[in-house]
């Protein structure tokens, strides 16, 4: 592995992975014994190519020319195309999907690593990919074997898109509210008529067919999400020998045009408004998937990836743009030491500054912070379908269970900033379309947004996965950070000062739980849900910077010392600030439940 990419740190990923999650070890499970270190890195240096030389080419044309609808079709540019047809044909598709399926059974953290290279170089263009991924595993979750056989097959093969189709304009987040209607027809499938809105990769001329998975309601639903049943609506019907058949009454209304990830088509797809009649009636056919009215369980299978894959593009989109402002404060001269005898002597490079420092060192541990928690959570989904010892397992399904929410939401916020120092950095050419960093701070602004806004991750984080299972994954996540804590505590030195201050942060996020348990008043109790959300974050964080603190031991050299500095940095600077949010979160403060609507 080389160390000189600006698209992420092959060293950092590499420490990661096998000094840090002994990846390695998976190979001793059955799922995973054919493969070894050699076919990781293989794997790992594969994915570097491809997304140097396919997907960070044409960052800056896919931004700079986003797609075009006339009306019909929509129009993307052709490096999009190409750089897809050649991820399909590298398998990378299938890299931790059943060998029955045409998978090649990597270890989900592996995969997440390789994945990490395409989000990281073009996350506009890797998005199509990604959808498409996460819609064949709901598949191959909870659909038919024909439905498997028809539809994930092509997906997998690059042939076939996918998307997920959950907002409509008038409901946004509010899938209970959705009106898209599922009519039932004599030959078994269903008539769909609806609109949606903010589909992602909803249409375009790429492949041979998109793969719609829509939320509808069928005329006997249960009111409510109670009632929202999951559909399979392809833009072309599929013949029974595979083939494509003719046009589904699928149109589009528009596409919206984006802040950033402007590469990704966004549109407001129709469904039945008689602009193609296949079979001689208007109405887009659509196929049950699973039974009626539990379309949003089976969604949830999807979403959950998709929010652990936001966070994990979340992250990787501001390591870029770290990597990328380092390289020009390295190589940037401006300005000269305070000390400087000679004021018209050389001017130094502007990493000299220790403002410039600052603002790198923030930048660091934030991405590597980050990058740590989405690569343990996907360890997390190894070990949940691959522990041989039971109690194993169910550890950690519930620890990823309270984490997905800081996963997803976590790098979303602090990526931003971190992209906003990337700018920084560069001072005014930062804010020029000459470097890419403000591309990326646009593209970064989608993910507090996508897949949930950070307001739901909070409500999720604190209402359901905290308070709703009575503490006890809150309490499961305390416990295992007790154990990084102890293995710190015996390093002695920095690391158990840290540790010290790890523990101290993490009593304090309990006894504030359980304060917040016994307020009584569930507007009360959930006012401040985002507070919460971004302490137990940070806390979280820190564990992480703790775990690879561990990890570096006494191992000497300049990436090791760059580790500790950094860890240094998040408990110096980052971790205090999570003791003012817990004070206001204890006091039960409600300003934001006082406030009235007319009083702005």
């Amino acid at each position: 592995m080389t160390s000189s990419s600006v698209i992420l740190n092959p060293r950092d990923l590499e420490f990661l992975l096998f000094e840090w999650l002994d990846v390695e070890k998976l190979s001793e499970r059955p799922r995973f014994a054919e493969h070894d270190r050699a076919s990781y890195d293989a794997l790992l240096a594969l994915c570097e190519e491809l997304a140097t030389e396919h997907f960070a080419s044409h960052y800056r044309k896919s931004d700079t020319e986003e797609p075009s609808f006339d009306g019909s079709k929509v129009t993307l540019i052709p490096e999009i195309e190409s750089a897809l047809q050649k991820l399909a044909r590298a398998d990378v598709l299938t890299l931790s999907l059943d060998e029955e399926h045409g998978g090649l059974q990597v270890p989900r953290v592996v995969a997440a690593a390789c994945m990490a290279w395409f989000t990281a170089a073009n996350i506009g263009t890797a998005a199509y990919s990604f959808l498409t991924i996460a819609n064949a595993g709901l598949l191959l979750a909870h659909g038919s074997p024909e439905q498997v056989e028809r539809y994930v097959g092509p997906m997998l093969e690059g042939r076939f898109f996918g998307t997920m189709t959950l907002s409509e304009p008038h409901a946004g987040s509010s899938l209970g509210d959705v009106v898209t209607r599922a009519v039932p027809a004599d030959d078994g499938t269903y008539r769909i008529f609806g609109s949606k809105m903010w589909i992602s990769g909803g249409d375009h001329e790429m492949g041979d067919n998109i793969v719609h998975l829509v939320l509808a309601k069928l005329p006997d639903a249960p009111p409510g999400s109670r009632g929202i049943s999951l559909f399979i609506v392809p833009k072309h019907l599929v013949n029974d020998d595979g083939s494509i058949g003719e046009r589904n009454d699928v149109s589009l209304a528009g596409i919206n045009h984006k802040l950033g990830s402007r590469g990704t088509v966004n549109t407001a797809p129709v469904f039945g408004d008689g602009a193609f009649t296949p079979g001689g009636s208007p109405g887009a056919i659509g196929y049950l998937v699973g039974e009626p009215h539990k379309g949003l369980s089976y969604m949830f299978h999807m979403m959950n990836a998709a929010r652990l894959g936001v966070g994990m593009s979340a992250t990787t989109t501001a390591y870029t743009a770290y990597l990328k402002s380092l390289e020009y404060a390295r190589s940037r001269p401006q300005g000269r030491s305070l000390t400087a005898a000679d004021p018209t002597g050389p001017q130094v490079p502007i990493i000299e500054h220790a403002d410039v420092r600052r603002m790198l060192l923030a930048q660091k541990s934030y991405v590597e912070g980050a990058l740590a928690l989405n690569l343990w959570c996907s360890r997390l989904l190894d070990d949940q379908v691959t522990a041989t010892d039971d109690d194993e397992r169910l550890a950690a399904g519930q620890l990823l269970d309270v984490l997905t929410p800081i996963a997803k939401s976590w790098p979303s916020q602090w990526g931003q900033e971190s992209c906003s120092l990337a700018i920084q950095v560069l001072g005014g050419a930062g804010y020029t379309r000459d470097h890419d960093v403000e591309a990326h701070w646009r593209d970064q602004r989608l993910n507090p947004i996508h897949e949930g806004t950070h307001g739901i991750q909070a409500l999720d984080l604190l209402g359901r996965k905290v308070l709703g299972g009575g503490g006890a994954s809150l309490m499961a996540l305390a416990g295992r950070i007790g154990e990084t804590v102890d293995r710190a505590t015996a390093l002695a030195g920095e690391p158990a000062e840290h540790a010290a201050a790890l523990k101290a942060m993490v009593d304090r996020l309990g006894e504030v739980t359980m304060s917040l348990a016994g307020l009584g008043d569930p507007d009360r109790i959930m006012a401040n849900a985002t507070i919460y959300l971004e302490a137990a974050g940070h806390v979280v964080i820190a564990w992480m910077w703790l775990e690879q603190l561990v990890a570096v031991g006494d191992k000497d050299g300049d990436f090791y010392d760059g580790k500790r500095a950094a860890a240094r940095y998040f408990f110096g600077w980052e971790l205090p600030k999570v003791g003012p949010m817990l004070d206001l979160l204890a006091a039960g403060d409600t300003t934001t439940l006082d406030m009235r609507a007319s009083w702005f």
